[in-house]
């Protein structure tokens, strides 16, 4: 039996820890319920991963919410950044057991979910990851059951009988749609699909650069998909037969996804497509089941890489920007993966003109991707492999692919380096 929202969020109390379903799950109607009751609560602990949508309860003026957040998006960066929440650096990975092991208590896991089945099996839909962990410890779980949630196949099935209060209400779920491909952006994908082998197992994330290089994938063959999220980028090569899952060790066949985000289309492809398993991120970016594929190509993204190839990539500065999300987790995978690739791919210059290749990161940035672990960087200027190569040999190799109007100046950094 349905409750209303404004009913549902009565069962949250002071002093409460609440998660927020992921990415385009987040429950909408039940977070604009939840920031009325500002005045009525007091240190409300609120734990989110990526959330797409709104997220008022993270405005300075919602004294009563305080964001732990494990991955920052776009709608809860300034608060961040401003001291409104804070930031637990966190693989993808090792959220779960988090969860689990009450090391961040859930009392209460705000979700949405599909209608139930015949058999009163709701669906997480578009957005397992983390949630499944969230679910299976919070004390009170409260869904927001939406007929646009998509029903997907894997680890995101839930009984209403695990379900403490359901609130019905149907609405678009969030579309995350990417803008159109620079000549930077192009020329990125064109390097990076040059790597790409046929039969290799992809990992990416969600944007332009990504985007390129799939449209980059069309004359390649026998490609699989096991990445901790994915969206539209892959329905053309869907489509074209080139995506087949043929020779991956693990669910052969199969496109495996901890969460989606992306246009109405992707959400459409998502749903009741036996094609696709969206199972839990514990498992999706844990390293042992990555390595298990072939030739398994991670292509992740950064802020900067310095001249002996560690990567931030979750803060500008001392300015939280993103997270450490799975990008170790793949970039481990791929490493230890039969013909891996792990590639780190960004442009070699800011919207400033400022170089992405530094001779040293900035102040209090984060190394998301220690020097050890990295292997490809792939700018518009090329790619190089610094795999087994000294610090000096990487320099070089990175000095490369800089923009050009920085090479003087990096080779000075260099020189510097090695007085």
């Amino acid at each position: 039996m349905s409750i209303s929202a404004e009913h549902a969020v009565q069962h949250i109390n002071s002093g409460n820890h609440i998660f927020i379903h992921s990415a385009a799950a987040a429950p909408q109607e039940l977070i604009r319920e939840l920031v009325l009751r500002n005045d009525e609560l007091s240190e409300v602990t609120v734990y989110q991963i990526h959330t797409e949508g709104i997220a008022p309860y993270a405005d300075e003026a919602m004294e009563a919410f305080k964001v732990k957040c494990l991955f920052v998006g776009p709608n809860i960066r300034k608060s961040i950044q401003h001291g409104h929440g804070s930031y637990i650096p966190v693989f993808l990975s090792e959220i779960p057991r988090l969860f689990r092991d009450r090391i961040l208590p859930i009392d209460v896991a705000l979700i949405s979910v599909s209608p139930p089945d015949d058999h009163g099996f709701c669906s997480l839909g578009p957005s397992v990851d983390v949630t499944h962990a969230a679910v299976q410890a919070a004390t009170t779980v409260i869904a927001q059951v939406n007929n646009y949630i998509p029903r997907t196949h894997g680890d995101g099935l839930i009984h209403i009988s695990n379900i403490n209060y359901l609130v019905k209400h149907n609405e678009p779920i969030p579309e995350v749609i990417s803008g159109r491909l620079s000549e930077t952006e192009v020329a990125i994908g064109k390097n990076i699909a040059e790597l790409v082998e046929d039969g290799a197992t992809l990992q990416m994330g969600i944007g332009n650069i990504p985007n390129a290089v799939l449209a980059s994938l069309g004359n390649h063959q026998d490609l699989g998909i096991h990445t901790e999220m994915f969206s539209d980028g892959i329905l053309p090569l869907v489509e074209k037969g080139v995506i087949t899952g043929k020779y991956k060790k693990k669910h052969r066949g199969k496109i495996v996804s901890s969460f989606v985000m992306g246009s109405r289309a992707i959400y459409d492809f998502i749903d009741d497509n036996p094609l696709v398993n969206m199972l839990s991120s514990e498992y999706v970016n844990n390293t042992r089941i990555i390595c298990q594929n072939p030739k398994v190509t991670a292509i992740n993204s950064a802020i900067e890489v310095d001249l002996t190839g560690q990567v931030c990539a979750d803060s500008i500065g001392h300015r939280i920007y993103s997270g450490v999300g799975g990008q170790m987790d793949f970039i481990r995978g791929a490493s230890l993966s039969e013909g891996g690739k792990p590639i780190i791919a960004l442009p070699s210059t800011t919207n400033k003109g400022e170089s992405k290749i530094v001779g040293l990161l900035k102040p209090g940035a984060g190394v998301v991707t220690t020097r050890a672990h990295v292997h490809y960087v792939v700018t518009e200027y090329g790619a190089v492999n610094l795999y087994g190569k000294t610090l000096e040999d990487r320099a070089t190799a990175l000095i490369g692919i800089a923009h050009p109007d920085h090479r003087e100046e990096l080779e000075r950094a260099t020189h510097d380096m090695q007085r």
